[in-house]
């Protein structure tokens, strides 16, 4: 794609790059009511089974997901044309979720200026590693690399990791801003479940909120990951590197069934949002219904998404994802070309 191409795509999705009041106040409420009404009942419940509030639970960690979303709007600023009120929500969105605004905001903010730039990993992505790369690791530095990309891992502890130890801590260097808003979501956490605890005790507490986290914290990471994650996708090193076909290629459009893609937030429209971070997300799938080019991006299915849970590596001479098998595969074919060529010199010299 030329630059003239990739500024006109650009331009192209700028339109939609505005917020409405209005719908952004009706997402809210469709959004917030019924997670605090399904919390309720889920908590209610207990009094029957414990098996008839887990339904409800899990129908509510959806919810948890669609909040994540207008949260997620709100570190770009394009859920409210106010930065002041994006910062209030997205606070308030972020206690519910979990998530320190202010810190996720930049590291967030980081993700979409180095997507898919291998020289630029490591601050708000799924750690990748190249073919050469792992080769080249130490044992425990593969080690390190299996357990992370391990799926109970990943999907299973990764959520609890984020809930409870990433987003409570500020990192080394942060801002006055950053630091206060993770300290006011920490306080706001503990005096919510202290009070949780003092008005339903903390088991009726772990029984309704543990499902809840760890149905949306795996649900979250999945969505993170299987969009960056198939196995055409695009990475380069800095040189090559360019934030449109990053956008575009390196981004997927995952095409969901319409109940999951409005409880998840359209943010299956994944590339346009990388192409234009500014669009919120009831105006993505406008802008990708409107723009032919953004038709093209690689679609991924429920079904076919199942497949990115193999892949493990980026082999940079394919351009492709490999899986740990079809590594080692790799290398014994690479081995034995070495050995095929050390034989055949050999026996030349003799």
């Amino acid at each position: 794609m030329s630059k003239q191409k990739q500024a006109q795509l650009r331009k192209s999705v700028a339109p939609f790059a505005t917020s409405d009041t209005k719908i952004s106040i009706i997402q809210i409420i469709n959004s917030f009511v019924p997670f605090f009404l399904l919390w309720f009942l889920a908590y209610q419940s207990l009094s029957i089974s414990f098996w008839l509030s887990l339904p409800l639970s899990i129908v509510a960690a959806g919810f948890v997901v669609r909040i994540f979303i207008i949260f997620h709007d709100c570190t770009h600023m394009s859920f409210f044309k106010s930065g002041k009120a994006n910062r209030i929500l997205g606070t308030i969105t972020g206690i519910i979720t979990h998530f320190a605004f202010e810190k996720w905001k930049r590291d967030h903010s980081i993700h979409h200026a180095t997507s898919s730039n291998l020289d630029k990993r490591g601050t708000g992505d799924v750690w990748v590693m190249t073919v050469d790369e792992y080769t080249e690791a130490s044992f425990w530095g593969r080690l390190g690399y299996r357990l992370y990309r391990n799926p109970l891992i990943m999907f299973g502890l990764g959520p609890f990791y984020l809930f409870f130890i990433s987003n409570r801590i500020n990192r080394k260097g942060a801002k006055r801003k950053e630091r206060w808003n993770t300290y006011l979501i920490n306080v706001s956490l503990v005096a919510i479940y202290a009070l949780l605890i003092w008005l339903i005790g903390w088991q009726a507490l772990l029984m309704v909120q543990l499902p809840i986290m760890f149905v949306a914290g795996s649900l979250g990471v999945w969505l993170f990951y299987v969009q960056h994650q198939f196995e055409d996708s695009y990475f380069e090193n800095e040189e090559e590197w360019d934030y449109v076909k990053a956008a575009v290629d390196g981004s997927s459009y995952y095409k969901l069934p319409k109940v999951l893609q409005w409880l998840t937030g359209n943010i299956g429209f994944h590339h346009v949002h990388h192409l234009s971070p500014r669009v919120p997300n009831y105006q993505l799938e406008k802008a990708h219904e409107s723009t032919p080019p953004l038709q093209k991006a690689t679609t991924i299915t429920l079904k076919t998404s199942l497949q990115s849970i193999r892949f493990r590596l980026y082999d940079q001479a394919s351009r492709t994802f490999v899986s740990f098998k079809e590594y080692k595969a790799m290398e014994k074919q690479k081995n034995s070309s070495v050995s095929l060529k050390v034989n055949r010199a050999k026996f030349q010299q003799e």
